[in-house]
């Protein structure tokens, strides 16, 4: 359960990469055993920030305070209490996965003896007891998650900033890695995850929703569900790909997209069912229009608002 503490506070964080401003203004708030799902479209400033929090990447404005201390002037003290985990396998593929955990254990410090119980308890853990001896370039894609997570927990720290983690598994292996990370939430580390994965984001305890460098919205799924600013559509037809045709360039549409043999339409309001109507019977599409539950890609799409593409 998330307390009250705050893990991660910034004010005004910006950074500009000489015209591109990336981060533009940024407050963000982060409480303890908190797990914060950072969304945002490719290019929304979600790895930028996750950079300039870990002391990484040098803000161009802004205050920033992790764990009670100063970014970047406490940046080198940050680094052990910290573990970062980013979205390509960053360790080293030509040793085993002992020598890696070893490896990382001598860099973080750790006394040999407290090191050796930590990884026999991190293998089993993470399902790579067997495995252990194996070279880490010639592990599936499940298996070099779960050691890169083993990795950056290795010293046990207070904050896990994890970049996109999951992009690159299959959908049971980032099942079992969310249960990890609830885990590590349960034994009170605080997580930041960014990710693409709606799923993924209905599991966090609280969202924030980036858009060209700017925090467009924050609160827990629910939350962010109940301040939809708009309402979505199901339109049932015969010829979805049609609908869609027709209906692009309607500006009480927010956002389509062909769900089965359905279309799904991101509306403004109420207000905007018979422009759609008129439309459909125009085209001379028989439809059946019924409004159908929110989900977060509908809260996604609405705050980023996202252009609507027409149909090749």
């Amino acid at each position: 359960m998330a307390s009250t503490e705050a893990v991660i506070q910034a004010s005004g964080l910006t950074k500009r990469f000489g015209q591109l401003t990336a981060v533009d203004d940024l407050d963000l708030r982060v409480r303890r055993a908190e797990v914060f799902g950072f969304l945002g479209p490719n290019g929304s400033g979600k790895s930028t920030t996750i950079r300039m929090l870990c002391g990484l990447l040098l803000p161009s404005a802004g205050e920033i305070e992790v764990l009670g201390c100063q970014i970047p002037r406490d940046a080198e003290a940050l680094k052990r209490r910290i573990g970062y985990m980013t979205q390509k396998f960053s360790l080293y593929e030509d040793l085993s996965v002992l020598e890696n955990l070893q490896f990382l254990a001598t860099v973080q410090g750790l006394d040999k003896g407290a090191a050796r119980q930590r990884i026999a308890e991190l293998l089993e853990r993470y399902w790579l007891s067997e495995q252990r001896q194996q070279m880490a370039g010639t592990l599936s894609g499940g298996q070099k998650q779960r050691l890169a997570l083993a990795g950056a927990v290795l010293h046990k720290p207070d904050l896990l900033l994890l970049d996109e983690p999951t992009s690159a598994v299959d959908p049971q292996s980032r099942r079992e890695f969310w249960e990890s990370l609830f885990e590590l939430a349960d034994a009170g580390t605080t997580l930041l995850v960014s990710t693409h994965y709606m799923d993924e984001a209905e599991r966090c305890t609280r969202l924030g929703i980036l858009d060209a460098g700017r925090l467009v919205a924050d609160g827990s799924p629910r939350e962010l569900l109940d301040a939809l600013p708009g309402q979505p559509l199901l339109i049932e037809c015969a010829q979805p790909r049609q609908a869609q045709r027709a209906l692009h360039g309607c500006e009480q549409v927010l956002a389509m997209a062909q769900i089965g043999a359905a279309l799904r339409v991101m509306v403004n309001d109420e207000t905007a069912r018979q422009p759609i109507e008129q439309r459909l019977h125009a085209a001379q599409i028989e439809a059946r229009i019924s409004r159908t539950e929110a989900n977060l890609e509908d809260v996604f799409v609405a705050v980023t608002r996202q252009p609507v593409q027409a149909p090749a």
